[in-house]
């Protein structure tokens, strides 16, 4: 089901993007980019985050790690991990195939500046095995993403 709505998210918002589907597991940065042929940096990875009442997520680049002084500048609170089971219920999206299109629930999605280093990144496309290839302007277009500075 997950596949299917990042499917169908860019049949119907950029039908110019394929969804690029491996036999091997992307599910970790380090995975991604061995099977990609990329720099760990340039998989964008997905961040699901309860902060307050609100979950949001947070597109970064793969080798960049969350500063909470930054998180809690930008939101004004602590942030904390979802659960592998509150991912898959809010976003629809399995634990290593999440990303921020077709997703279950509309959240609010941030894009990392640690992205913009990058032509194209390669975020998951719904699945372990799944990834688009995009230019990080784009994704932020597509998802109406917000640019914040909240990594190391």
């Amino acid at each position: 089901m997950s596949l299917q709505s990042v499917r169908q998210f860019f049949a119907d918002n950029a039908p110019e993007i394929e969804i690029i589907e491996l036999n091997q597991s992307t599910a970790t940065v380090a995975l991604a980019a061995a099977a990609h042929s990329v720099e760990p940096g340039q998989i964008a990875k997905t961040l699901s985050l309860k902060i307050k009442n609100d979950v949001i997520l947070v597109v970064a680049k793969g080798d960049a790690r969350l500063d909470n002084k930054k998180l809690k500048a930008t939101f004004g609170a602590k942030a904390r991990m979802l659960s592998c089971d509150e991912v898959v219920s809010l976003t629809g999206h399995p634990v290593g195939g999440v990303c921020p299109f077709g997703l279950e629930n509309p959240l609010a999605v941030y894009c990392d500046i640690s992205l913009k280093q990058y032509e194209e990144v390669l975020p998951a496309a719904g699945a372990m095995h799944s990834a688009v290839r995009i230019a990080p302007e784009k994704m932020a277009e597509l998802t109406a993403a917000k640019w914040i500075d909240v990594c190391i």
